[in-house]
């Protein structure tokens, strides 16, 4: 056994996200990690990857509790991949990778020849050997994230943990990072664990799902056994069909365009979601099952969110792939708004992209609009602008906006039903 997670709790303060949560990896293993938003499953992999201690139960790495063991003898075994928004300094991509020697030098050693070996062949199966003397900020969403796998490489782990490394990448990079990551498993022999929100991505590429639901383990097995309507139904709340053609193709998940395509005949109420990520998926198929009229923005071309809002006919407002919101944008957003019943903001991670997003929220809940929080993860955990986004969103807690736990209270909210007897 690999890795061994064994009956973990854990949580931040008094309150406890992940309870009783056990997992086992083996050699070159691809598990993923699904679940809705603010389910628990990142925290599991902070667990996992010795960023959080667990309040009871045990990680084992290869038989050993990892909290004893050194950070230094962790990374030579075990690597993380965060999601690419760190990477905002202009530091060259050679160097970047470089990084991740560390565990293997001594303090205040220089990096040898070997370790100039080791990047260079990191760099060159993540195919990035060409950018190696270019700055880290300047490159795409995709380009950033195989950095960051090299830097991960560079490590020489036995396991690769990855935090969602498919957000806020258009389709065709989400492909490439996922064809890499087979490609790394089967030539490295690389065992896997990734944190993943689109399904139909973790369906087609891992061998193994583990579904996380109110900080429980609700599911586990392979995609055949795990990928199921009734599974949907009963974690995300939505109908959908499950397709498999035949016994080499992956289940896939299909919507009902058709059923939503009846709802918005009969629309009156209108309802703006603040998104991105994938955070606003679950609430444009939830609203629309409740017969809103949804609207989003602003997201980027390519966002899983601009995928699904295409998909089920949503009016958004949308920027370039991996561009900040510019002032058109924000201002088609803000008529949006000034239209809407009710603004939703989804629990989403915040960039010095998408930051113009917040403050438009801020300043609408400022005027007395009905803006609705949902504040299902600390913000800590997701303000990724050095603490810009923390202190506008702590404003907008004490602007006036009401503030709830999930989607669903944000649903029943608007339809005038006491949430607080959920």
């Amino acid at each position: 056994m690999l890795l061994n997670i064994l009956g973990v709790t854990c949580g931040y303060g008094a309150s406890h996200v992940l309870k009783d949560a056990s997992l086992q990896v083996n050699n070159s293993d691809f598990v993923g990690i699904v679940g809705p938003n603010g389910s628990g499953k990142s925290t599991l992999l902070r667990t996992i990857s010795r960023v959080l201690q667990p309040l009871h139960g045990k990680v084992l790495l290869e038989e050993e509790d990892i909290y004893h063991m050194s950070s230094a003898k962790v990374a030579k075994k075990m690597a993380v991949v965060t999601q690419e928004q760190g990477l905002d300094f202009p530091f060259l991509v050679r160097d970047v990778v470089m990084m991740g020697r560390i565990p293997h030098l001594n303090r205040f050693e220089r990096e040898g020849l070997k370790d100039q070996e080791v990047v260079a062949r990191a760099m060159e199966l993540t195919d990035i050997s060409l950018l190696a003397e270019r700055q880290v900020n300047e490159l795409s969403g995709g380009e950033k994230q195989r950095v960051l796998i090299a830097r991960a490489l560079a490590q020489e782990p036995r396991i690769l943990l990855l935090d969602e490394p498919t957000s806020y990448l258009d389709l065709n990079y989400q492909i490439e990072i996922m064809e890499l990551l087979v490609r790394l498993r089967r030539d490295c022999g690389l065992t896997i664990v990734m944190v993943l929100h689109d399904l139909n991505l973790a369906s087609r590429y891992c061998d193994y799902l583990l579904v996380v639901k109110d900080g429980k383990i609700h599911a586990g097995g392979t995609p055949y056994q795990v990928i199921t309507a009734n599974m949907i139904k009963e974690v995300y709340g939505c109908e959908v069909r499950v397709e498999c053609p035949n016994s080499i193709e992956r289940p896939y998940i299909v919507f009902y365009p058709e059923e939503h395509g009846a709802i918005r005949e009969s629309r009156e109420r209108w309802v703006h979601v603040v998104g991105g990520g994938g955070t606003g998926v679950g609430l444009f198929r939830n609203l629309l099952k409740s017969g809103w009229k949804v609207s989003t923005g602003v997201v980027n071309i390519g966002d899983s969110d601009w995928q699904e809002a295409c998909r089920l006919g949503v009016s958004m407002t949308a920027a370039p792939p991996f561009c900040n919101v510019g002032i058109k944008e924000v201002m088609q957003n803000k008529e949006m708004m000034n239209q809407a019943d009710f603004i939703i903001m989804a629990g989403i991670p915040f960039g010095t992209g998408n930051l113009r997003n917040l403050e438009c929220v801020l300043e609408e809940a400022e005027k007395g609009g009905p803006v609705i929080v949902v504040d299902n993860i600390d913000i800590c955990e997701r303000d990724y602008t050095g603490g810009k986004a923390e202190d506008i969103y702590k404003k907008l807690l004490k602007s006036g906006a009401r503030i709830v736990n999930s989607e669903w209270e944000a649903i029943m909210l608007m339809g005038g039903e006491d949430v607080n007897a959920i």
